[in-house]
C-alpha cells in the first residue's frame, strides 16, 4: 500500500468535511432567521453539534496528515506550504472564536429572544466571524490546490 496515497486520500477527505460542513452554516442559519425562534435554536445547535462532532475533528485531520506528508514527502520550508500552514493557524483561531460566540448566541437567543439587541449584536458577530473564516478558508484551499511559487 503506497501510504503517501493514503495520507492525501485522508487529508482531502477531510478537508471534504471539514470545510464543506462549515460551508452550510450560513445556510442554516439564514433559513432559521426567516423560520421560527424555535427553528433558529434547532438551526443554531445544529450548527454547533456539527462544529463540534465533525468539522472541527475534520480540521484536526487535516493538519495532522498535512503535516505529515509536509515533513516525509514535501519539503516543511515550502512557500505554498508556510503559507498555507499560517492561513490555516489564522482560520484555526478565527474558529475558536466562532465557536464561543456561537455558543453565546445560543445562549442569549434562549435567554433573550430573536428580537433582542443582544442577540441581534452577536448574530452579526457570528455573521462576521463566519465571512472572515469562509474568506480564509478559500485561500487555504486555493494555496493547497494550486501551491503558488511566491
Amino acid at each position: 500500500m503506497n501510504w503517501f496515497l493514503f495520507l492525501k486520500s485522508l487529508h482531502v477527505l477531510s478537508a471534504i468535511v471539514a470545510v464543506g460542513s462549515n460551508a452550510t452554516y450560513g445556510l442554516w442559519s439564514a433559513r432559521a432567521r426567516r423560520a421560527s425562534p424555535a427553528d433558529l435554536g434547532f438551526a443554531l445547535r445544529g450548527i454547533k453539534f456539527i462544529d463540534d462532532s465533525m468539522a472541527n475533528p475534520a480540521y484536526g485531520v487535516l493538519l495532522v496528515t498535512g503535516l505529515i506528508m509536509a515533513f516525509t514527502t514535501y519539503d516543511i520550508v515550502r512557500t505554498w506550504i508556510l503559507i498555507g500552514i499560517g492561513l490555516f493557524l489564522v482560520a484555526a483561531v478565527g474558529g475558536l472564536f466562532y465557536g464561543r460566540t456561537l455558543a453565546q448566541q445560543i445562549a442569549v437567543l434562549d435567554s433573550h429572544g430573536a428580537d433582542s439587541p443582544e442577540y441581534a449584536a452577536v448574530d452579526a458577530r457570528a455573521r462576521g466571524i463566519g465571512i472572515f473564516l469562509a474568506v480564509a478558508l478559500v485561500a487555504v484551499v486555493f494555496v493547497m490546490v494550486f501551491k503558488p511559487q511566491v
